[in-house]
């Protein structure tokens, strides 16, 4: 397995998690993502995240624990990552405290190390700037599968997380979450939140 190099930052701890759900998820905002593999090393900045509470009934978590969500309910910083329609992965942190069942999603990122190694992953017919668009795109991309779920990114040798900054030319946007279910007041919630350059800022879906 290829190692990764030493960062020049600071791999974020569990403590980073262990604070409300949507103030983790805008702070995760420039941080960088990684995964290592026997293939190597891959990652990027988070640009798009979504915040999911227990009491949200958009949430997996909403009726309580189970097989599948129980990563949701470990302590902070734990990876959960679930598979949809029988083919997508996303991966998901979790937040506050043990048995909260609060996490936040990863939709999307900007590809920084192992671009190539992304593109072979995703196949050649996958947009340049689409590489990590998507829940689901950046976990193929990047790898992420069942097997990390469970696993604590503060020390897992597959999936780790690093300190990142916003630059002077970006922004934070917030808006609704994208294809969510529940109740309406809980769809309409600005739960989503994304980095963008502070010139093209404008209303999204």
């Amino acid at each position: 397995m290829t190692e990764a190099p030493a960062p020049a930052v600071e791999r974020v701890t569990g403590a980073f998690f262990a604070r409300d759900v949507a103030v983790v998820a805008e702070h995760l905002l420039g941080a960088v993502l990684c995964t290592t593999s026997d293939d190597g090393v891959s990652g990027g900045r988070i640009i798009e995240v979504e915040a999911y509470r227990r009491t949200d009934s958009c949430s997996h978590s909403f009726r309580g624990r189970t097989a599948r969500n129980a990563a949701m309910f470990a302590a902070p910083g734990t990876v959960y990552v679930y598979l949809v329609y029988g083919m997508h992965h996303c991966v998901n942190f979790a937040c506050d405290r043990e048995g909260q069942g609060d996490a936040v999603l990863v939709r999307a990122l900007a590809p920084m190390n192992g671009v190539a190694l992304m593109r072979a992953r995703r196949g050649p017919t996958a947009a340049p700037d689409r590489l990590c668009g998507g829940p689901g795109n950046l976990c193929r991309a990047l790898g992420i599968d069942r097997g990390i779920d469970g696993a604590d990114v503060a020390t897992s040798p597959r999936i780790a997380l690093y300190e990142g900054a916003r630059g002077a030319d970006e922004t934070v946007v917030r808006s609704a979450r994208i294809g969510v279910v529940g109740a309406p007041g809980d769809v309409a919630l600005p739960w989503r939140w994304r980095l963008v350059p502070a010139a093209s800022r404008r209303p999204v879906r």
